[in-house]
């Protein structure tokens, strides 16, 4: 019996374990470097200070692909991250969520 209660704990703490590992949504336009190493699988603090440092540089990112530009990011980052990637500019971000 034991065991058995055993094997379904450690079924449930396994299928737990890729929602807490799962990237949120992010609006790349309007994150900081701290949201997108956090946010973005495959991303850590160099590359999402390269993105922001982007960003800042070219204006807003008009489509996730745009994110190839910045060195250090590939095809492949790119489409891990492909679902959780938000395009808005900052102002609309602003009018959004009240802040300025």
């Amino acid at each position: 019996m034991k065991e058995g209660y055993r094997t379904a704990v450690r079924a449930l703490i396994a299928s737990l374990i890729p929602a807490l590992a799962w990237a949120g949504p992010v609006n790349i336009n309007a994150a900081d470097a701290n949201t997108l190493a956090r946010e973005l699988d495959g991303i850590g603090p160099a590359k999402a200070q390269a993105i922001v440092e982007y960003r800042q540089k070219n204006g807003p990112f008009r489509s996730p692909e745009d994110l190839l530009k910045v060195q250090g990011i590939g095809q492949r980052v790119l489409e891990q991250n492909r679902g959780n990637i938000r395009i808005a500019a900052p102002a609309q971000t602003q009018k959004a969520t009240g802040k300025t």
